[in-house]
């Protein structure tokens, strides 16, 4: 990992941009996080381009920082600057065609569009998190934050060190996903939102059916794709707070373990 720039934002959390190999991502921080003072972490999924992301990102950085976590995200395979992908730019095109058409997407689609997408980006998920628990302001425990869904179920899967995770149902399900999703144990915290047209409202809800965690909720708003209600945040950090930011011991006896409140 190599920090390419470095900037102090006005609520004092420390923005630094990075690359690892070829992959850009960006690294936020709050200001107390230091060597003698870690903080957990919490990766940023996104859909891609993290210059046409950057307001949402950022603005769910700094809330995350408001809790004392640090933030991280990594540009998408094909986006931004990194090399084109031929085959994902042809399965958008098809997927936009099938929509525009008013027509349902095909299994086929779907599966062309999101799985070489989740079997790239999750390897280049996991190398970034070996990097960044390596510094030393950043001390864990892990947490997964957004879309593309597919994502964040094989992560939750495949990825210990993520011990909770907030999924944006937003994004199209492989069949192949739902049939992981079963092997997911982690806690979770899924936003829904009802009238999104880039969505199939009843394959998400199928999606978080299928889940095999004990804990999960499915929190569902009125509202389109980018009608997402700003206290969706507020819930969304309170569940994070559970179950990454453990009060510490006192002397003599143990720390308290999440009670759910």
């Amino acid at each position: 990992m190599r920090f390419t720039s470095e900037r102090r934002l006005d609520d004092g959390v420390l923005e630094r941009e990075f690359t690892l190999g070829e992959i850009p991502g960006i690294l936020w921080t709050p200001g107390p996080a230091s060597a003698s003072a870690p903080v957990p972490l919490i990766l940023l999924g996104h859909q891609g381009g993290l210059k046409r992301m950057y307001p949402r990102l950022v603005a769910r950085a700094r809330h995350s920082a408001a809790e004392g976590f640090a933030s991280a995200a990594i540009e998408m395979p094909g986006s931004g600057d990194r090399p084109r992908w031929a085959d994902a730019e042809q399965a958008r095109a098809d997927l936009r065609r099938a929509l525009d058409a008013g027509g349902p997407v095909g299994e086929e689609i779907i599966d062309r569009l999101i799985l070489p997408l989740v079997d790239k980006v999750v390897p280049e998920t996991r190398a970034a998190l070996d990097a960044l628990l390596a510094l030393p302001e950043i001390g864990g425990p892990v947490g997964y934050s957004g879309g593309v869904i597919a994502i964040g179920v094989r992560l939750a899967v495949v990825e210990p060190r993520i011990l909770a995770a907030g999924l944006f149902a937003g994004s199209f399900v492989p069949r192949a996903t739902l049939e992981e999703a079963r092997k997911v144990t982690i806690p979770l915290h899924v936003l829904l939102q009802w009238d999104d047209e880039e969505n199939d409202r009843q394959a998400a809800l199928n999606l978080f059916d299928a889940f095999g965690s004990k804990e999960k909720s499915l929190h569902a708003n009125m509202g389109g794709h980018t009608g997402v209600p700003p206290w969706a945040g507020d819930a969304a950090g309170r569940f994070f707070v559970r179950h990454l930011r453990r009060p510490p011991a006192t002397s003599g006896q143990p720390a308290d373990t999440d009670s759910g409140r």
